[in-house]
């Protein structure tokens, strides 16, 4: 797995929200589910985890989009509505972002692939593990050093 020169950055489609990120990613994943096919207007949605001391918002302010529930606060642009990170509820430690909206996404390859069980029968990813759903609890330790150890 290629590993991102860092610092990194980007931006949604029309430039009025900007983000750094100064912290290697420590997983990378797509997600077949449902709720990600009809946010991402794809197959699945892509993701990078960063933890959160290395993210950080430059310019523009990102609104909640997508679901308004508790579990997950999913971050939009206001003006183009693009889809760019997720904060999931309870764990402040870490952010998923959309690695499409970096400025260069050439490194980014999903290690994972979860909720393959709503996977439209043609979407095919190279990710090294597939699960069902999410992967349990227990899976994320050895799942975050396998990736490392790759990367």
């Amino acid at each position: 797995m290629p590993k991102p020169t860092l610092p990194m950055e980007g931006g949604c489609r029309c430039g009025q929200v900007r983000f750094r990120i100064t912290a290697q990613p420590i997983l990378t994943m797509a997600c077949h589910c449902t709720g990600c096919q009809k946010m991402s207007a794809s197959a699945f949605s892509l993701s990078a985890v960063i933890p959160s001391q290395g993210f950080k918002t430059i310019t523009g302010e990102p609104v909640i989009g997508g679901l308004h529930g508790a579990d997950a606060h999913h971050y939009h642009c206001p003006r183009c509505k693009s889809w760019m990170f997720t904060r999931p509820e309870g764990m402040d430690w870490f952010v998923n972002i959309r690695p499409t909206m970096l400025d260069d996404a050439s490194w980014f390859v999903p290690f994972i692939e979860t909720y393959a069980s709503e996977k439209l029968p043609w979407a095919a990813t190279p990710a090294v593990h597939s699960y069902e759903k999410f992967p349990p609890f227990e899976a994320y330790e050895g799942l975050v050093k396998e990736f490392a150890e790759k990367a």
